[in-house]
């Protein structure tokens, strides 16, 4: 088993990732309907009263609009479509990386157990490539997207998961300290130190992968996209129905993946905000 040891992050990537997880917090849909909902109850029985009812009025219409369209699926579907499933390789793979967000590593520590989460697919084609390539270096990255719980992190958890499915965890090189995607990014490229020729494989779900490809690219990592945990069908597989639950967090999924890339642009980094995928000897 290797560890990586990376300097301590400086002041300002600190504060950085504290106002990321405020911004995360207060841009949530969910958090806005509620907000409205109580906002304009309370007002109805004011003497702005006429305010609350266009309030609700307004909140309702939003959550029936994203309910009855799937606005939030064609939001995931465009960054999803962005890199195609690679199903074969062409040429030698020298390393694969696969990037957190996979299990929940607080109940992991508390139960004993890996408890994946929806993007568990990373994880299962890490350890389906790993096995296809044995001679490949492999690289887990993710330590702990908490503010106050730092203390546990991602890749231990990720650890139990691989030798519970046979993966010999000496081969993989675990990246415990990234909080975020840039972190990922940076951290393992600190930690790998690839040369320039080497032909390294990034997995991780297919609506994280532009922010991903991006930030990696950024770092001065080029890698072959292979993404993995699918939300969306397409067009013609998508099955009627009118849950509203189901919609909110689809659009949720869909505002929180675009806002992140659009942050991430602005903040100088991804190396393109949406851009023409490139398979790098990858085929299809």
């Amino acid at each position: 088993m290797q560890t990586v040891v990376i300097r301590r992050q400086p002041a300002y990537q600190c504060g950085m990732f504290l106002l990321a997880k405020i911004f995360n917090f207060f841009m949530h849909p969910g958090l806005w309907i509620g907000f409205l909902l109580l906002a304009g109850t309370i007002l109805i029985w004011t003497r702005w009263q006429r305010i609350g009812r266009w309030v609700l009025t307004v909140t309702m219409a939003f959550a029936v609009l994203v309910t009855a369209f799937p606005i939030g699926l064609m939001m995931i579907e465009a960054l999803e479509n962005r890199f195609p499933i690679v199903t074969k390789f062409t040429g030698p793979i020298d390393g694969i990386i696969v990037l957190g967000g996979t299990v929940n590593h607080f109940t992991a520590k508390y139960q004993g157990q890996p408890s994946p989460t929806g993007g568990a697919e990373r994880l299962t084609e890490f350890i389906a490539l790993a096995k296809q390539y044995p001679k490949a270096k492999l690289v887990f990255s993710g330590g702990s997207g908490s503010v106050l719980r730092q203390g546990v992190k991602e890749a231990e958890s990720a650890r139990l998961f691989f030798a519970q499915q046979g993966l010999d965890t000496r081969r993989i090189v675990f990246e415990d300290r990234s909080r975020n995607t840039y972190e990922n990014a940076l951290n393992s490229f600190k930690l790998v130190a690839p040369k320039p020729r080497e032909r390294w494989v990034l997995i991780t779900s297919a609506s994280h992968m532009p922010r991903s490809i991006g930030s990696f690219r950024k770092v001065g990592w080029n890698l072959i996209p292979f993404p993995v945990d699918f939300l969306t069908y397409r067009p013609e597989q998508r099955g009627g129905g009118f849950n509203m639950t189901t919609g909110i967090s689809q659009f949720a999924t869909g505002f929180r993946a675009w806002s992140g890339l659009l942050v991430y642009h602005f903040l100088g980094r991804t190396d393109a905000l949406y851009f023409d995928h490139h398979l790098n000897g990858a085929i299809r």
